[in-house]
This record gives C-alpha cells, sequence and structure tokens, in this order.
C-alpha cells in the first residue's frame, strides 16, 4: 500500500497541490472550513432524533415523538450550513485580496439570501424556505460569494466607490467604500430572483434532472452513484437531487423484496435504496469511513489528528457532512478522486456480490444510523455474509483513499509548518 501511495504521490502531488492553491479554491476549502463547529454539533442532534436502536424501545419511541424539538438545533446549524460557508467564502476571498473582508461576507451573505425568494403564510406573514440554506444550496452560495467578492474587487479597482475624507471614522469609511458595490450586486441578484422570478436552486436542479438513469442494471446503480458523489464534490447535496428522482423507484423495489422475502420467494430486484446505504455509502456518501479509519491511523498533521478524532463518532453512524464539509472534499482537487472512484467499485463488488447469490439482497429498511454491518445484517434479513462483505467493502475504501490521504495529510503538515503557497508546490513536486 505505501509503494502505491509513493507512486500516487509522485504521479498527481505537483498538478493537485497547484490546483488546491488556486485563490477561489482556497476561499471556498477555508469558508467551508469555518462552518466546521456548527457541522459538528448539528451532526449529533440527528442521532439523538434518530438513535440507531429497535423501534420497539422506549427511548425511540420518546425520540421519534420529540424529533421536531430535537431537531431544532440541528435545524439552526448543520441544516442551515449554507448560510454560514456563504459568509466565510466572502470573508476568505475578499482577505486574499486585501479587502474589507467584513463588507465582503455581509455583501455575499445578503446577494445569497436574495436567491431564495420568500413565500407569504397567511399566519406568519413572510416566512424564508430553509431547504436552499442548506447543502442543497452550496454550490449557489460559492456561485453567489465569488461574484460578490469580484464585483467588489472590480469597483475598487476601477474607484467605483464612495470616498469618504480621511476625518471620517474607518469604520463608517469601509461602509461607505462598499455601497455601490451593494447596490451592484444585490441589485442584480434582485432582478434575477426578483424580475425575472428565477429560481437559481431550481435551474440546478432541473439540469440535473435529465441525467439520473433508472434501472436495476449495473449502469443504472453505476450513474445515480457517480451523480451523488460528483455533485457532493461541488458541495451540493447530490442525495437530495438524485434521490428525489430515484427514491419511488428505489421503494418499489424494496417493497416488492420485501414481499418475496415473507413469501419465501427469490428477491426479484438488487438494487433499492438499502443496497446503497449498507454497501456502498459505508460511513456516508463517498465511503467516508475508510478515510476517517486512515487519519485515524495515519495522520502526522496536527489538524488530521484532531479532525479525525472529532469526526469519528459521526462517520460511525453515516453523517459525514463534517468530513465532507470540514476535511475538506468540498472542490479538494486531491480528495475528490478517491470520493468519486471508491464508491463507483464498491458499487460493482456489491452488485456482482448479490447478482451471483453470494449475499442475499436488501428487503428490509433498517435505521440509518446504524453502523454499516449491523445495518446491512438487518438489512439482508440477516444474512452473516453482509457483515463481511462490508468488512471487505470498508477494507477495499481504506486502501484506495491511503495514497491519496497521504498526499493530502503531507500537504497539511507543510501548511502547518508555515512553508508558503510556493514552497509547499515545490516540496510537493520533489
Amino acid at each position: 500500500m505505501n509503494n502505491f501511495a509513493t507512486w500516487i504521490e509522485g504521479k498527481l502531488s505537483g498538478p493537485m497541490t497547484k490546483l488546491s492553491n488556486q485563490r477561489h479554491l482556497l476561499a471556498i476549502r477555508d469558508g467551508v472550513i469555518s462552518a466546521l463547529p456548527f457541522i459538528i454539533f448539528g451532526s449529533f442532534f440527528l442521532i439523538f432524533a434518530t438513535p440507531p436502536l429497535p423501534e420497539s424501545w422506549a427511548v425511540t419511541q420518546w425520540a421519534t415523538e420529540h424529533a421536531e424539538q430535537i431537531l431544532i438545533p440541528y435545524r439552526m446549524t448543520m441544516f442551515i450550513m449554507s448560510l454560514y460557508i456563504v459568509f466565510g467564502i466572502g470573508y476568505n476571498l475578499a482577505k486574499s485580496y486585501d479587502l474589507d473582508p467584513l463588507s465582503a461576507a455581509q455583501l455575499s451573505t445578503a446577494a445569497f439570501l436574495l436567491t431564495i425568494a420568500p413565500t407569504m403564510d397567511k399566519e406568519l406573514g413572510f416566512v424564508l424556505p430553509m431547504t436552499n440554506l442548506g447543502g442543497h444550496g452550496l454550490f449557489v452560495a460559492m456561485f453567489v460569494a465569488i461574484f460578490s467578492v469580484e464585483t467588489y474587487r472590480l469597483s475598487k479597482n476601477k474607484n467605483i466607490t464612495i470616498k469618504m475624507p480621511p476625518q471620517v471614522p474607518p469604520s463608517v469609511s469601509r461602509s461607505f467604500e462598499s455601497l455601490i458595490p451593494v447596490v451592484i450586486v444585490l441589485g442584480a441578484m434582485s432582478v434575477i430572483t426578483v424580475v425575472f422570478q428565477l429560481d437559481l436552486h431550481t435551474l440546478v436542479d432541473k439540469i440535473v434532472g435529465p441525467l439520473v438513469f433508472a434501472g436495476d442494471t449495473l449502469p443504472g446503480v453505476l450513474v445515480p452513484v457517480f451523480l451523488t458523489t460528483f455533485f457532493w464534490a461541488f458541495g451540493i447535496h447530490g442525495m437530495s437531487i438524485v434521490g428525489t428522482i430515484e427514491r419511488p423507484l428505489w421503494e418499489v423495489y424494496l417493497a416488492k423484496n420485501a414481499e418475496a422475502h415473507a413469501a419465501g420467494e427469490p428477491l426479484p430486484h438488487i438494487a433499492p435504496e438499502t443496497f446503497f446505504q449498507w454497501f456502498v455509502w459505508i460511513g456516508g456518501a463517498g465511503a467516508t469511513l475508510g478515510l476517517v479509519i486512515c487519519i485515524l491511523l495515519f495522520a502526522k498533521s496536527q489538524f488530521l489528528k484532531k479532525f479525525g478524532k472529532a469526526v469519528s463518532i459521526p462517520s460511525l453512524f453515516n453523517i459525514n457532512e463534517p468530513v465532507i464539509f470540514g476535511l475538506p472534499i468540498v472542490l479538494n482537487p486531491i480528495m475528490v478522486i478517491p470520493f468519486i472512484i471508491i464508491p463507483i467499485v464498491l458499487t460493482i463488488i456489491t452488485y456482482f456480490a448479490t447478482l451471483l447469490g453470494l449475499v442475499n439482497a436488501t428487503s428490509v429498511m433498517a435505521p440509518w444510523t446504524l453502523p454499516a454491518p449491523i445495518g446491512a445484517y438487518l438489512a439482508t434479513g440477516g444474512d452473516w455474509r453482509a457483515i463481511v462483505l462490508v468488512l471487505i467493502n470498508i477494507t477495499v475504501s481504506v486502501i484506495i483513499y491511503f495514497p491519496f490521504f497521504k498526499m493530502y495529510d503531507r500537504k497539511m503538515v507543510l501548511e502547518e509548518s508555515g512553508e508558503t503557497k510556493e514552497e509547499i508546490e515545490h516540496d510537493m513536486e520533489k
């Protein structure tokens, strides 16, 4: 495995490091990481609301009855992560240009909010839909933050600003300096959302929808897996898009498998949603439990050592937003490659293992927060071979993640040593 890691690092480290140090990608990375405390905090309440315990247990029943109240901290943190992230991206990108970071961050946040049209409720008045404030809206948030800061920078470089006398306090002066960029950016977003009534978030969904191929064939399971991780790589909640289209079909497959299982007949379908949940998304999208294991066992970077400990428990229960947005994997050229490749490999392994009868097809919907081996065992109706397959898939994910993790770990160690971007690129090319 070390030889494979060395070969991968020698071929990819230089180009990938240069790409990952690009100004806008760095701003996105740092903006996403800035929301990590909120994401980790919120993730624990997901576990509390859906405990990985039998439904008959009193604690599970209590959690189900009080899920709405339990999830309030989650909905105010992790559920609206894009609101925090767009602020962080705007702040960090402006800082890289030596612009006022606070003004740029506030402008980015306001512009992002203008992409989400409020609706009128008779009792509550205007209500802001929260769905697009979460991971589903992150692609739009990135675009809006970059557009806002670049417009701010262009206005300042072209002197399209309001200059105040030297006697005016700096805080007041900065506010007036950003007034014209605010008018330009928010005016443009208002025209898009209010005048043309264009929902940028819905537009992303419509572009993606026709790409999803439904079916129980090998291509039919590979395409949703690829699209899910591909969109996650850009910060878009892949399953919220792909799953919306595929889930009705997956539910039919699961229902028919359950009927056949109850009747003692062969299960007709290979890939209900539980196929992906327990054998592909091990630890969450991208099978990131394997990456967390690499971090816990082999990390040398101080950040990664602490990060691995912080995300290990949520990852065990299949909550990996802290990994996706905290490492981050989003727009990380080094980690995106295995993040997309590994689920494809695991899908192929699991598909043929099921097709050849080496493991039962899934026919039971187990609580999604169960650790993968337990969930797979229950989903397959108590097939012990499912546990073996999950362990094989975890091992495969660790092996594939390892060389890319080593490359990223080395990069983080160099950053922690205080080296400049140019020095890091030079060291990575050696």
